[in-house]
């Protein structure tokens, strides 16, 4: 499993960070982002979706709808299950067709995917090193 570890000191940064990696991606991949709160797992998101062909201005953090659903080059659906309090919430998100079908789900808060994580993904792990500066590891299990 390839691992790349940025250091990012801007918005900027990071979402480049994220439109580098789209160009791996393909339908059916998964990324999963974990990292404290504002950390820039959206931001990251953004990029991800920028680089499969979004216009990044439409990718906002799904927080209450759990799930956006963008077309591009490849669908990107952005999955955001911060406000998800119980596995059985996740049940009629229809995880089962989004994760491993036609586009690429980027999911913020993977770690509470539970049963329902994928067996290859890449995983996004952000965290804060002080100021603006931001350690982003990228794991590519796929």
């Amino acid at each position: 499993m390839p691992v790349r570890t940025l250091l990012s000191r801007s918005e900027q940064e990071t979402r480049a960070a994220g439109e580098s990696l789209a160009g791996s991606l393909r339908p059916g991949d998964a990324v999963l982002l974990s990292g404290d709160l504002g950390m820039g797992k959206t931001v990251f998101a953004r990029g991800v979706a920028a680089g499969l062909g979004v216009d990044p201005e439409r990718v906002h953090s799904p927080s209450f709808t759990l799930v956006n659903r963008y077309p591009g080059r490849i669908p990107v659906y952005h999955i955001d299950l911060y406000r998800v309090e119980k596995l059985e919430d996740m049940d009629e998100l229809g995880l089962e067709e989004i994760l491993g079908g036609d586009g690429v789900a980027v999911v913020e808060w993977a770690e509470r995917l539970g049963p329902y994580r994928p067996l290859r993904a890449v995983e996004v792990r952000v965290a804060d090193r002080g100021g603006q500066v931001r350690e982003i590891l990228i794991e590519d299990g796929r």
